[in-house]
């Protein structure tokens, strides 16, 4: 959908866009609620433990609180983002905050009453209320860019952002106040269950009123899009949806690069979080009070990165700032195990908050801009769940670690763990070994995530850098004459043979609905299973420049737009394409699938606008040096069928009257027919899966090293995905 503000709107910051501002609330509300109540169940757990026991079961009934808010992530992480793509967002956000109201008020009264047992009672109340949250917050996320224009998404991602964490202090504030509060309710005690209980059970009579108002607030919210679901959701079509998150989230560059850099990031928070006790109490000489510090000063540092962090950067590539916000973040998580100074590592913590704020904000703008509305809640929800799971295991395994390796150097050492190295003294060295190891591991997965999402190939990293912090204009790209072009890919002007250890060019061509993205993503997937390296890709969009350009060209704004603005605007998008994705993909020998390509500007704007073909031509020739698919598939379907297959409102082009439709259909047609060695048209009428193979009989004769008849047995089905 195509975001206007009301008018008044337009110059003020995200806040000041009322949609926005409400959401806003709403997230404050329900994080605040959600981390409340973990403050409350976690002592509720303990003191249900009793007096006799708490020094033994008083942790584990705690860790139960943990386990039961961390298991929906294991369970249903990807369902969430299903619903959230398929279900109206903000019934979906109304409803899990009056559960969550429904389930938190229910606690307290069985305290009182006693409908359950206390303990059980309490993790399955937990249990439930993360589910709700967990499928109210990808819908939430989902929800941002719908509200904001793009050129306000990343600061409505940080406010969004920064409530989520900032709220955790104050629920802790929150949380002691209301125990100066239940104190003087004592005299009715019957309210709150037993006396011990007043400020477990006020704090979670307040959590419920957080949820109601939250849910009212974002019930106001009309300016979300409608969604009806289109077919109810079944156990199979969901299934099949939540497939397609996952493998999407597996093959699109971007988020396969985002996924790579949380797991390396959330790997070293694990560790932080599993050892940091350990490590204030016995390194460091600290407590409770020492544990509160280090806490404290993440958030800071957290709330510096979410906010100040990214905006000194101005203009720099928030694709680049991702990946290197994460490797340097490895350098002061290093520090703080080598350094066990008290100042130094306050300094340290508040810099590793810096990086990992800023890298946080920063994947959640790229998704909101370049992922598509339709998988952008799975993408999130992937996201959520991924991350949770690393970081939880490692709060397992680290300290485990940290055991073993400490009880090694005490083998070597006359039975002691503490190692000391000139003037430093590391007690409990195993700790230091973990958080150690663990920013090694962020260091070299965030340059991995730099490397496959680096948007600006040629130009060097710290001239651009520098020159985002000082606000100079950054450096320009490579000119056009030092990007790549057709022949550095093994193509000559007029496209004859591919030499060997080069990349393939796969296009997938067709009107509206024929099937060309579900084919796309299923040839990637097939090859993929059978070793090859492939990219997908699409046009237009598939870059920054390209996704600006996209929202342009099938905006229904611009129904006025000129036929040969619109040729030269594909044409740069499609320049841009070549430049930034094709073309160093198929250099580094990379098979590359593409959702359209030069055709369509043929077939669209060609024959269906009747301009010049060979004038379109040339444009193209100029844009993509001469570049030309080693295969390329039409799918050929009749206008009125494929039309009708569209679930969602029509863009720009899908709007134009049959007649255009009909003229675009002819001319892929005669396109076809004027290199039938290059194409290979197939019937779009049939079923998906039929095409799908004849579309890896063709492939399999063009590939390198062709793929054996048995891989069709060896790969199975392939779920088909819905255009």
């Amino acid at each position: 959908m195509s975001f206007r503000p009301p008018l008044g709107q337009r110059g003020g910051g995200a806040l000041s866009i009322r949609p926005f501002r409400r959401l806003w609330i709403a997230t404050s509300l329900s994080s605040l609620g959600d981390w409340l109540s973990l403050l409350a169940l976690s002592a509720l757990a303990y003191s249900l433990t009793g007096q006799k026991v708490q020094a033994t079961a008083g942790s584990i009934a705690v860790s139960g609180v943990w386990i039961t808010s961390l298991l929906p992530y294991l369970l249903f992480g990807p369902l969430a983002g299903a619903v959230a793509d398929r279900l109206d967002r903000r019934i979906n956000m109304v409803t899990g905050d009056v559960i969550r109201a429904v389930l938190y008020l229910s606690i307290p009264l069985n305290l009182m009453i006693g409908f359950a047992p206390k303990l059980g009672w309490l993790y399955a109340a937990q249990f439930m209320a993360s589910c709700a949250s967990l499928f109210w917050t990808p819908a939430k996320d989902a929800s941002i860019p719908n509200l904001v224009p793009a050129n306000k998404l990343e600061e409505a991602n940080q406010y969004s952002l920064l409530t989520t964490y900032g709220t955790a202090p104050v629920a802790s504030l929150v949380f002691a106040a209301l125990a100066a509060i239940s104190q003087h309710l004592a005299p009715v005690s019957g309210v709150f269950g037993a006396h011990e209980h007043g400020q477990v059970s006020l704090a979670l009579y307040f959590n419920a009123a957080t949820f109601v108002v939250s849910a009212v607030t974002v019930y106001s919210l009309r300016e979300l899009p409608h969604k009806d679901g289109g077919e109810p959701i079944s156990v199979p079509s969901v299934a099949k949806s939540i497939l397609e998150g996952w493998r999407f989230a597996g093959q699109d560059q971007i988020v396969r690069g985002i996924t790579i850099g949380m797991i390396g990031a959330f790997a070293a928070a694990g560790a932080v979080v599993g050892l940091g006790y350990g490590y204030v109490r016995n390194t460091l000489g600290g407590g409770a009070t020492g544990w509160g510090f280090v806490f404290t000063a993440i958030f800071l540092g957290l709330a510096a990165g979410m906010s100040v962090g990214v905006r000194l950067l101005g203009d720099f590539s928030r694709r680049r700032l991702f990946g290197l916000a994460i490797a340097v973040a490895g350098i002061p998580l290093a520090l703080i195990a080598l350094i066990p100074n008290w100042v130094a590592v306050a300094l340290l913590l508040i810099l590793l908050g810096i990086c990992a704020g800023s890298a946080y904000v920063t994947a959640y703008t790229v998704i909101g801009r370049e992922v598509d509305d339709d998988t952008r809640g799975r993408t999130f929800a992937f996201l959520q769940s991924a991350i949770r799971v690393v970081m939880f295991l490692v709060i397992a395994i680290a300290p485990l670690l940290a055991a073993g390796f400490s009880a090694m150097v005490a083998g070597f050492d006359h039975g002691s763990a503490t190692v000391s190295i000139g003037h430093v003294t590391y007690k409990g060295v195993g700790n230091n070994f973990v958080l150690l190891l663990a920013a090694i591991v962020a260091a070299i997965l965030g340059a991995k995530a730099y490397r496959k999402m680096d948007d600006r190939p040629g130009v060097p990293l710290l001239p651009d850098l520098v020159g985002a912090l000082r606000g100079r204009p950054l450096p320009d790209p490579p000119p056009p004459s030092a990007r790549p072009r057709a022949s550095d890919y093994g193509y000559d002007d007029d496209p004859g043979e591919r030499p060997g250890g080069r990349g393939m060019l796969f296009a997938f061509e067709g009107g509206e609905g024929a099937g060309k993205s579900t084919q796309a993503r299923l040839l990637a997937i097939w090859l993929r299973e059978n070793g090859y390296d492939v990219l997908s890709t699409h046009e237009p969009g598939a870059t920054k420049v390209g996704n600006r350009l996209r929202a342009l060209l099938l905006d229904t704004a611009h129904t006025g737009l000129s036929p040969w603005a619109e040729v030269m605007m594909y044409a740069a998008d499609r320049a841009e394409h070549v430049a930034a994705v094709i073309g160093p993909a198929l250099a580094r020998g990379t098979i590359v699938v593409t959702d359209r390509y030069v055709d369509s500007s043929l077939a669209y704007q060609g024959a269906g606008r009747r301009l010049s073909l060979d004038a379109i031509r040339e444009v193209n020739e100029r844009a993509t040096g001469g570049l030309v698919p080693d295969l390329t598939i039409l799918l050929d379907l009749p206008p009125s069928d494929g039309l009708a297959r569209r679930t969602a409102s029509a863009d720009r082009l899908e709007a134009e009257p049959a007649q255009f439709h009909d003229r675009v259909r002819g001319g892929f047609l005669d396109l076809a027919k004027e290199e039938p060695e290059r194409y290979l048209v197939l019937d779009a009428t049939k079923d998906p899966s039929q095409i799908s193979r004849e579309v890896r009989v063709a492939v399999r004769e063009l590939l390198p090293d062709p793929v054996p008849e048995r891989a069709e047995e060896i790969t199975g089905s392939i779920p088909v995905i819905d255009e």
